[in-house]
């Protein structure tokens, strides 16, 4: 039985032992790690994340009298008991449970025929690490609801769902990576995604067999600047986009680059944010191509490279995470950067599997050094998306 069995097995003796009843299944989503492509999904960009074999389990049980119970093993107190006919955004108090009565919400608000229902939940996902916690709990109830209510709805449409849920009835503006990754990722491989369309491409990533590792530096640290300065970019990209006349900043060529921003010119601010998702876009490609190419290893300094665009351009990453860049490559490593929205959460670090002893006892003695928390690394092996676990 594997990990994430046992976690399916636990989490239906918890809905039993809250709810006095068996669950009618158990459905999983997972965390993600964001390969490259940061920030580019809220402007039409593209992306490339990756399953992790952290998730989020959901035991659920329909109910016919309009009442939502969740129920969390992370969160203290009994079940929050909540009337799906009276959810309505923005959500009062956003805590964990806004964010599956947020699902409910948007499945409802689209015309979806769905009733009440009980859930209890576990994750193994680190909250705070910028490995999308929030998703994985938002697409394990979608799944679930889903099944329950017998919807069938495509992957892609749950994702559009929990992403509404997250912008319209929680307020965070996110773009649509973090809930396409933990719906549609598969093991493996990372997901080339178009985030305008979401069409996408399972893109072979078995670095194992090539002698790499890819590790997650989790700093362990969150600056309390994330919401206010996500929008805050958000929405200079769309200023960028307004000046440059496109739709999104995802249509402007990397080659005509040199011509939008002596158009930005005067607002160094939006200038630096176009610089990054343009770059960033074509980091994206170019890693693409390497891999396909059987490359693995050339993807190491476009990592970096987008760290220092991220630091530099687009200003969101903090003392902690250039640390660990920097010392990962200092120690050997061939590329790092960090993963999330940034201020805080995880590093990503691509590494010699011969060699992440060494980058990981660096990294520690660096954090020790400057007086940091040291940080939890573990290897980021690409797993399977949501899936139903128990019938």
């Amino acid at each position: 039985m594997t990990d994430t069995e046992h976690g399916a097995a636990r989490t239906a003796a918890a809905f039993h032992a809250v709810y006095g009843a068996e669950p009618a299944g158990t459905w999983a989503a997972p965390g993600r790690v964001n390969l490259i492509g940061e920030h580019t999904d809220y402007n039409d960009g593209f992306v490339m994340p990756l399953a992790l074999p952290h998730t989020t389990i959901a035991a659920a049980a329909p109910r016919t009298d309009g009442v939502l119970r969740l129920h969390s093993a992370g969160a203290p107190g009994g079940p929050v008991t909540l009337r799906t006919d009276d959810l309505a955004p923005p959500a009062r108090g956003a805590d964990w449970a806004a964010y599956p009565a947020g699902v409910v919400w948007a499945m409802r608000a689209a015309g979806l025929p769905i009733g009440g229902a009980d859930l209890h939940y576990s994750s193994t996902v680190p909250l705070g690490a910028g490995l999308s916690s929030s998703a994985a709990l938002e697409i394990a109830t979608a799944l679930a609801l889903d099944d329950l209510y017998g919807l069938g709805l495509p992957r892609a449409e749950l994702a559009r769902l929990a992403q509404r849920a997250e912008n319209a009835y929680v307020g965070v503006p996110c773009g649509i990576m973090d809930q396409t990754a933990a719906a549609c990722c598969t093991a493996g491989h990372a997901l080339f995604l178009d985030t305008r369309d979401l069409s996408h491409r399972h893109v072979p990533f078995d670095l194992a067999a090539e002698g790499l590792r890819l590790l997650v530096v989790d700093t362990r640290v969150r600056h309390q600047l994330g919401d206010g300065a996500y929008a805050e970019r958000r929405a200079g990209c769309e200023r960028g986009a307004r000046a440059l006349g496109v739709r999104a900043l995802r249509d402007v060529p990397y080659a005509h680059l040199p011509a939008a921003l002596d158009v930005l010119a005067s607002d160094p601010v939006v200038r630096g944010l176009v610089r990054h998702i343009v770059t960033e876009n074509h980091r994206v490609e170019r890693t693409v191509a390497h891999l396909d190419a059987g490359r693995p290893r050339a993807i190491g300094p476009l990592l970096t490279a987008g760290h220092a665009s991220l630091r530099d351009d687009f200003k969101v990453s903090c003392p902690e995470l250039d640390l660990a860049v920097d010392t990962a490559n200092a120690a050997g490593a061939l590329g790092a950067r960090m993963t999330g929205g940034g201020f805080g959460g995880s590093a990503l670090v691509l590494v010699e599997a011969a060699a992440a002893d060494t980058v990981t006892d660096a990294l520690h003695a660096a954090f020790t050094a400057a007086g940091h928390t040291p940080p939890r690394i573990f290897p980021a092996v690409p797993g399977p998306g949501a899936h139903r676990l128990r019938p």
